[in-house]
C-alpha cells in the first residue's frame, strides 16, 4: 500500500470530509454531564458543517434506545436500530448473559450503578441532530450527519469496526483514564473530571471537568473539542500519536459473546 500511499499529497478540504468515530470507554458519574455532552455539542456543529459522526456500541445505549429511534429520519430508519437491540438480546442470551447488567468494576467505582445511567450518558455524545442511518458493524458509511453503527462496548473492537466503515477521527471521553491510541485515525481523549485531567495530562487531550467545577459550559468545551477536531484533521498530532500509542489496537469481533 506505501506506493500508492506516498503518491498522496495533502490538500485543503472542508469539515464534510470528516466522519469521526465517538466513543466512550472506562466511564463514571461525570461522563453524562461533562464530556459526552460536550462532545455531542462539537458533533452538532460537524453535522451542521456537512460532516458525518458515528456513535457505536449497542449494548451501551441499551435502555435509552428511544431517544435515538425519536430522532430517526424515517420509521425505516428507526426500526433499522431497533433490530440492532433485538439481535443484541438474542446474542446475549444464547451466550447466557443479558444486557440489563453490563456496568464493569470500574463503571461502578466512578459511580455508574445501573446500564440505564451509563446508556443515558453515551447517548449524550450523539448531539441534537437526526439520526440518518444505521449500519452494521464495520459496514461502509455512506450518509452525511449523525448515524448509529452497531458494535460491542468493548472500545478497540468497536473503534476498530467504525475505522473498518470510514472513519478518520475518534474522540474518546473516559472518567477512569483509558488511554486508547489508534494509528488508522487520530484519538483525542476527553477528560471528563478535573481530577483525571491532572492526574493524566500527558494522556488527555481536553479536560471537561471545569463543566463539573462549574467553570466552564458545555457549549465552550464542544467548541473547543470541535475546533481541535480541525486541528488534528490538519496534521497537529493528538497526545496519543505524540506517544506513539494505537499500533496494537487493532481488534476485529471475536467469536463468543463480546459485549
Amino acid at each position: 500500500m506505501l506506493p500508492a500511499a506516498n503518491r498522496m499529497t495533502r490538500q485543503t478540504v472542508p469539515a464534510s470530509h470528516l466522519t469521526v468515530a465517538l466513543q466512550c470507554g472506562g466511564s463514571d458519574g461525570y461522563s453524562g454531564i461533562t464530556a459526552n455532552p460536550a462532545l455531542g455539542a462539537a458533533v452538532d456543529e460537524l453535522v451542521r458543517q456537512g460532516g458525518t459522526a458515528v456513535l457505536s456500541e449497542t449494548p451501551e445505549i441499551y435502555g435509552a434506545e428511544h431517544l435515538l429511534t425519536r430522532r430517526a429520519v424515517s420509521r425505516e430508519v428507526g426500526e433499522k436500530l431497533i433490530a440492532r437491540i433485538k439481535w443484541w438480546e438474542d446474542y446475549t442470551a444464547r451466550n447466557h448473559g443479558e444486557m440489563n447488567n453490563n456496568p464493569t468494576a470500574g463503571n461502578k467505582a466512578g459511580g455508574l450503578t445501573t446500564i440505564l445511567e451509563k446508556s443515558l450518558g453515551a447517548v449524550a455524545k450523539g448531539g441534537s441532530t437526526n439520526l440518518v442511518d444505521v449500519y452494521e458493524y464495520a459496514e461502509i458509511i455512506s450518509a452525511k450527519g449523525f448515524v448509529f453503527m452497531d458494535g460491542p462496548g468493548f472500545d478497540p473492537v468497536s473503534i476498530t469496526g467504525e475505522v473498518a466503515g470510514g472513519c478518520n477521527l475518534v474522540c474518546f471521553t473516559t472518567g477512569r483514564g483509558s488511554a486508547y491510541g489508534c494509528a488508522p485515525a487520530p484519538s483525542i481523549k476527553l477528560a471528563t473530571n478535573t481530577a483525571l485531567w491532572k492526574h493524566q495530562q500527558e494522556d488527555m487531550d481536553i479536560n471537561c471537568g471545569g463543566i463539573a467545577d462549574g467553570t466552564d459550559s458545555v457549549q465552550a468545551v464542544g467548541e473547543r473539542i470541535f475546533q481541535l477536531m480541525l486541528e488534528t484533521a490538519s496534521g497537529n498530532k493528538s497526545k496519543s500519536e505524540l506517544h506513539g500509542y494505537g499500533q496494537n489496537e487493532f481488534n476485529p469481533w471475536l467469536i463468543g459473546a463480546i459485549m
